[in-house]
């Protein structure tokens, strides 16, 4: 019976795709579907998937311990694609738009205002595939989205970058994380698959998708991505996780 497998149609998760559809795992083992972070998250907590690479807002909701691997999406600095971008400063942002894709981001964001900046804009949800980008206005965009638009705007405030200034420690957007037990086989292949991937991240740009640069996203998956879920990200993890938890318990409204 084939593992169903949730991976984030993002440029981000290229190595991982590569590195999955070059292992003997595929296709005959493995069921490989893709999404948004938000679809993904949807998935896994309602079993339609067995594995995903899913936000890490949620992880929490499933169990720490259903990581199954040492490869994350993350950042020890600027990751150039979870950008908070505006045509005013931080400090004078009074709305705020969340990239509806995004659950992490999300509460990052709202995280960030709240204990970094000292402030509480309000905020709603903003589809960026039915809806106009303004560049006078402040969004959250996240993914390719925030790729093709962050140099749009005047203000542009990396997220990954302004939570290392603000706590010191990498951040982690998605872990491949499992809503059932997997054998030792599965999992030792499974990471060798991924570790193949990011080992080749060259190669694994022939899956590039139309409107983007080879020598842009070489860039990208190379300096701004980080895939090792190293001891310092998982303190990271930990730190987002309890901040996370208390502005959860916020009475401060989410929309609106």
């Amino acid at each position: 019976m084939q593992i169903r497998i949730s991976a984030i149609s993002y440029l981000n998760t290229l190595p991982f795709i590569y590195g999955l559809k070059s292992s003997s795992l595929y296709p005959q083992e493995i069921d490989l579907r893709f999404s948004t972070p938000e679809r993904a998250a949807k998935d896994l907590i309602s079993r339609s998937v067995d594995l995903g690479i899913v936000p890490s807002a949620i992880i929490p909701q499933i169990g720490k311990d259903r990581i199954i691997s040492d490869y994350c999406i993350g950042a020890e600095g600027e990751v150039a694609s979870v950008l908070l971008c505006s045509g005013k400063p931080v400090s004078d942002i009074d709305h705020l738009f969340l990239d509806c894709e995004s659950t992490t981001s999300a509460l990052l964001t709202r995280i960030l205002f709240r204990k970094h900046w000292r402030s509480e804009p309000s905020y709603s949800l903003f589809n960026a595939n039915l809806e106009e980008i303004d560049s006078s206005l402040s969004y959250l965009l996240i993914g390719d989205k925030a790729l093709l638009n962050g140099g749009k705007f005047k203000y542009v405030y990396d997220l990954a970058q302004e939570w290392k200034n603000f706590t010191g420690l990498p951040f982690v957007f998605a872990c491949w994380t499992s809503n059932c037990d997997l054998s030792d086989s599965f999992k030792r292949e499974f990471n060798k698959a991924l570790e193949f991937g990011v080992q080749n991240i060259e190669k694994s740009i022939s899956l590039i998708p139309k409107g983007f640069d080879y020598n842009f996203v070489l860039n990208y998956l190379t300096n701004n991505v980080s895939y090792k879920l190293t001891p310092d990200k998982r303190k990271g993890l930990s730190e987002f996780w309890s901040l996370a938890l208390d502005e959860l318990k916020s009475k401060v409204r989410w929309f609106g």
